[in-house]
C-alpha cells in the first residue's frame, strides 16, 4: 500500500493500453496521466525544481516563473505548494481553462497573454515576458523548461527506463515533441540500449521544432513556435508531422472506446498509426508515450461547438457524432 506524504511521491509507472484492438495495429500506449498532477510534466517539474534547489537557485522569498501551455504549470503548481515556493505561470489564451484554475486552486498565479510575437508567435511573446519580470526582479527564477537539461534527464532517469523494463525487446518508440524533453531523455537512454530501437517524434503541424513552416495550433501541448534548446536531432530517427483534425479524430476513437486521453496523446497515436502500416512485415514491438488524460480537454477537443468552429462541420464523421460525442 503506498503511503506519501508530499503528492509528486506518486506517479503510475507501469500501466500501458493495448491499442490493436481499437486500431488494428499493435501498439502499447504509456500512460502517463495517473499522479496528482495528471501528466508526465510532473516528473519535470520535480526534477527541475530540485536542481535548482541543489544548486542554491532558490531562496525562501525566490518566485518561480515559467512558460507554460498548461500540463507543466498545473505541475510546477503542485510541486511548488508541496515545497512552499510561489509560483507564476505564464501561458496564453489557448491554455484549457480547466489547466488555469487548477493553477489557481494550488495557489499560484496566471498571466495569460492574449498576443502572439511579432516573430515567435505565442510561445515568444511568453518568452519575452518571463525575461522582462526576471531582468526587472532578481526574485524570479526562471526554470526554462526548454533549455534546461533536468528536464530531458528526468526521462532519462525514469521514463526511458521505465519502458524498458516492461519491454526489452522493444523496437521503435513514438515520441511527442513540446519542449523535446521526454523526446530527448528516452532517445538518449535508448541510444546507449544494447539493442537498436527507432526512436519517432511526432510533431504538430504548424511547428517549428523540426524547421516546419509557422502556423495555426489550437491544441495545446506539442508543436513550438520557438526551437527549443533541447533538441538534438541526431538522436531522433523519424518525424512524423500531424494535423490537427486528425489528433482530434484519434482522440474521440479512443473515447469511444472508453478511454479518454488529451490532445498530445491523441496526436502521438495518430502519428503511430500512420507509421506502424507500413513497417508491420517485421513483427514489431512498438510504444508510444501518452502524456496526458483527456478531462481538461472537455470544453476543447470534446466539444462539438468549438470543434466546428474551428475545424468545420466535417472534422467528425457521422458514426462519431452518433456515438454519443457531443459533450456540449
Amino acid at each position: 500500500m503506498p503511503v506519501i506524504s508530499v503528492p509528486f511521491d506518486f506517479n503510475e509507472e507501469e500501466l500501458y493500453v493495448d491499442l490493436e484492438p481499437i486500431f488494428g495495429h499493435s501498439l502499447f500506449l504509456k500512460c502517463e496521466g495517473f499522479n496528482f498532477a495528471g501528466s508526465i510534466k510532473l516528473k519535470a517539474a520535480t526534477q527541475m525544481v530540485e536542481a535548482a534547489e541543489w544548486h542554491g537557485l532558490l531562496k525562501p522569498d525566490s518566485i518561480l516563473v515559467e512558460s507554460s501551455s498548461g500540463n507543466l504549470g498545473v505541475a510546477l503548481s503542485m510541486v511548488a505548494a508541496s515545497k512552499g515556493y510561489r509560483f507564476l505561470c505564464v501561458t496564453d489564451s489557448r491554455c484549457n481553462l480547466a489547466a488555469r484554475r487548477l493553477m489557481e486552486a494550488l495557489g499560484s498565479r496566471v498571466h495569460v497573454i492574449s498576443q502572439p510575437a511579432g516573430s515567435g508567435g505565442f510561445l515568444g511573446a511568453r518568452l519575452d515576458l518571463v525575461r522582462g519580470l526576471c531582468a526587472a526582479d532578481d526574485r524570479y527564477v526562471w526554470l526554462n523548461q526548454y533549455a534546461n537539461p533536468a528536464n530531458w534527464r528526468a526521462h532519462y532517469q525514469t521514463t526511458a527506463p521505465e519502458i524498458a523494463r516492461q519491454f526489452p525487446e522493444l523496437d521503435v518508440l513514438f515520441v511527442g515533441a513540446g519542449t523535446t524533453g521526454t523526446l530527448m531523455g528516452c532517445a538518449r537512454y535508448f541510444r546507449e540500449w544494447p539493442r537498436p530501437v527507432r526512436v519517432i517524434a511526432v510533431d504538430s503541424a504548424g511547428s517549428v521544432t523540426f524547421g516546419g513552416e509557422p502556423g495555426r495550433r489550437m491544441i495545446p501541448g506539442l508543436g513550438t513556435s520557438v526551437r527549443p534548446p533541447l533538441l538534438d536531432e541526431r538522436y531522433v530517427d523519424e518525424v512524423i508531422v500531424v494535423d490537427e483534425a486528425d489528433t482530434i479524430r484519434s482522440c474521440h476513437r479512443l473515447a469511444r472506446n472508453g478511454f479518454l486521453f488529451g490532445g498530445s496523446t491523441g496526436t502521438v497515436v495518430s502519428g503511430a498509426m500512420r507509421w506502424l502500416p507500413e513497417h508491420e512485415g517485421n513483427d514489431l514491438t512498438a510504444v508510444a508515450i501518452a502524456p496526458d488524460l483527456g478531462e481538461r480537454y472537455l470544453d476543447t477537443i470534446y466539444q462539438t461547438n468549438w470543434l466546428h468552429d474551428l475545424y468545420g462541420d466535417e472534422v467528425l464523421d457521422e458514426d462519431e457524432l452518433i456515438a454519443g460525442l457531443r459533450l456540449d
